[in-house]
């Protein structure tokens, strides 16, 4: 209990996406909401969707998009520490099927052997990064970004690994298809000037050449 005049802040507000950030993430959501694609087993791959089309924008702007999906963190490092591509500092690792027994044991501070289960590592949906031409360090991170579509709550202790990840608690944010407007028939572009949105204006219309094929009203700005 507070003591008489004292006052207790209670944050009520939980973090937000920038407008151009959402408008980016969303429209990947929205359009695998609707055409998720089905797995061989039958189930509907909704977060594999949206991380291919997030994927896909990050190989045609050579690596360098502010949204990178999928990222393997390693959790035993503090901060974490993505998995990077050797080449290519802002690109991820590809980590073939039985890495753990190879790579995973070359760095000695790790534990041994690796015990999937354990949170040694985590893959959230999206980062956002501050600069594009650098790694998604957390001092590189803007936001970290779980989507999350009906049916697929937090695993226990996912959510506060992704705190962990960002450094922060306010740059952890969850984002649900009901928060992105998909009942829309065609996206709106902003109206805020350009030059305000930088690389997120261009991944927009990016974006919807991809999905109206088509040049959005007033071309693909420049970035």
């Amino acid at each position: 209990m507070s003591k008489e005049g004292a006052t207790t802040v209670v944050p009520i507000n939980k973090p937000q996406l920038d407008f151009p950030d959402k408008k980016v993430v969303c429209s990947a959501v929205c359009k695998c909401q609707k055409m998720p694609g089905i797995g061989a087993d039958g189930r509907s791959l909704k977060q594999e969707c949206v991380s291919a089309r997030l994927k896909a924008l990050d190989v045609i702007l050579d690596h360098r998009s502010l949204y990178k999906a999928e990222f393997t963190y390693d959790m035993t490092k503090r901060p974490p520490e993505p998995f990077l591509d050797k080449v290519v500092d802002t690109k991820s690792r590809i980590l073939w099927p039985g890495w753990t027994k190879t790579l995973w044991p070359k760095d000695s501070s790790r534990p041994v052997p690796y015990k999937p289960g354990q949170g040694y590592t985590r893959r959230p949906d999206v980062i956002i990064v501050e600069d594009p031409t650098k790694p998604p360090t957390q001092d590189n991170i803007k936001q970290v970004v779980e989507i999350k579509f009906p049916g697929d709550p937090f695993r226990p202790g996912q959510q506060q690994d992704y705190i962990v990840i960002a450094g922060d608690r306010k740059k952890m944010v969850t984002l649900a298809p009901d928060q992105c407007d998909c009942d829309q028939t065609e996206p709106k572009l902003p109206e805020i000037p350009v030059e305000q949105l930088g690389q997120a204006a261009a991944i927009l219309g990016i974006i919807y050449m991809a999905v109206f094929k088509r040049p959005p009203p007033g071309g693909v700005p420049a970035y």
